[in-house]
């Protein structure tokens, strides 16, 4: 019966739940980075290239 008790307790025992769901985000957000890191530098080339033309016409 003691056993159990433990392990119903160890299951609900929800403490570092919060530390995987942060990794996990992460880990998601870093694997976007990489997929899409082309068109994020052309989207970001292209607005500085757009920055320097109308700071030049000021």
């Amino acid at each position: 019966m003691n056993l159990k008790k433990q392990l119903s307790a160890f299951m609900k025992d929800e403490s570092g739940l919060s530390t995987v769901e942060i990794i996990l985000i992460l880990v998601v957000l870093i694997a976007l980075v990489l997929i899409f890191k082309e068109e994020m530098t052309d989207i970001v080339e292209s607005i500085f290239k757009t920055i320097t033309k109308n700071i030049n016409k000021i």
